[in-house]
C-alpha cells in the first residue's frame, strides 16, 4: 500500500490495490478486487466492495457505501464491476451498485461530478462528467446521464432514461421518458419540460446565437404543435447550422424510451 495512511480500526482485504497517498478512515471496510487511485481520501465507516476501480483524486465522506451488489432479482453473482473516475465529490451515505450482466456488466461514473448526500445510483448506470446530484436525487438501473446535468434534491430517473448533457431536472422531478440536452424540467405529477437550461449554458461558455439556436429548437419539439416527425424535419433544418441542435436531435434519434413532453 506504499504510502496510503489507513486508519488502525479499518479493514482492508489483502488483494485491494491502493494508491499513492490514499487515505481510509476508522471502520471502513475495504473487500476484494478494489482498486482505489493515487490521492483518494475515503472517510470513516464507508463499505467499498469489489469488483470496483476508483480514480485519482477522489474524495469519498463517511457513511458511503460504493460497490454493493445491483438490487435486482435477476442478478445471479456474476461478474460485475464500477467503475469510477478521477476528482469525484462522494458524499454522505452515498449508495452506487455494480452492474448486472445482462445490463453490459457495469455501472460508470466519470470524472469531477459531485454526488451529494444520500444520492442513489443504481446497477448499469452511465454518469458522465461534471455533474452534480443534489441530496437524494436518486436513478433507476440502466440510465445514462450526460455531462454537467445537475439533479435538483429528490429528483428521480426511471429506468432506462437519458439525460442529455447541460440539463436541468428541479426538485422533486420524477422522470419517466428521455430528456434532450439542455434542457429545464420542473415538478408536476411526473417532470415535464419547461424550457431549456438557458442560465446553466451561459455559464459554461455559450453565447447568445448558440442559445437562441437551442430555443428555437425547443419549441420545434414542445411548443409548435405538430408531430414529432415534424419536430424532426425542423431540427434537421436548425442542425444545419447548430452543432448544439444537431446534438439535440442525434439524441432524439438514437432513444427507445419516448420523450418527456
Amino acid at each position: 500500500m506504499g504510502d496510503a495512511s489507513v486508519h488502525a480500526s479499518a479493514v482492508v482485504d489483502p488483494s485491494a490495490r491502493i494508491g499513492s497517498g490514499v487515505e481510509i478512515g476508522a471502520f471502513t471496510i475495504v473487500g476484494a478486487d478494489v482498486e482505489i487511485g493515487d490521492g483518494t481520501r475515503i472517510g470513516p465507516h464507508c463499505s467499498i466492495h469489489g469488483p470496483t476501480r476508483i480514480g485519482r483524486d477522489n474524495h469519498v465522506h463517511g457513511h458511503a457505501a460504493i460497490g454493493g451488489d445491483p438490487q435486482d432479482k435477476k442478478y445471479g453473482g456474476e461478474r460485475v464491476e464500477l467503475v469510477i473516475g478521477d476528482r469525484n465529490v462522494i458524499r454522505e451515505f452515498v449508495t452506487i451498485n455494480r452492474g448486472t450482466g445482462g445490463g453490459g456488466g457495469a455501472t460508470r461514473i466519470g470524472d469531477d461530478n459531485w454526488l451529494l448526500a444520500y444520492t442513489h445510483i443504481a446497477h448499469d448506470c452511465q454518469v458522465g462528467n461534471h455533474c452534480v446530484f443534489s441530496n437524494n436525487s436518486t436513478l433507476a438501473g440502466h440510465v445514462e446521464i450526460g455531462d454537467w446535468v445537475i439533479m435538483s434534491g429528490f429528483a428521480g430517473i426511471h429506468q432506462f432514461c437519458r439525460i442529455g448533457a447541460h440539463a436541468f431536472i428541479g426538485m422533486g422531478a420524477l422522470v419517466n421518458g428521455d430528456v434532450p440536452p439542455y434542457l429545464l424540467v420542473a415538478s408536476e405529477d411526473y417532470g415535464r419540460p419547461r424550457g431549456i437550461n438557458s442560465e446553466g449554458l451561459k455559464r459554461r461558455g455559450f453565447d447568445a446565437d448558440r442559445i437562441a439556436a437551442i430555443k428555437r429548437a425547443y419549441r420545434a419539439v414542445y411548443l409548435a404543435g405538430g408531430s414529432l416527425a415534424d419536430a424532426r424535419q425542423r431540427l434537421a433544418e436548425i442542425a444545419a447550422e447548430s452543432g448544439d441542435v444537431r446534438e439535440f436531435l442525434d439524441f432524439i434519434e438514437r432513444g427507445e424510451r419516448p420523450l418527456a413532453r
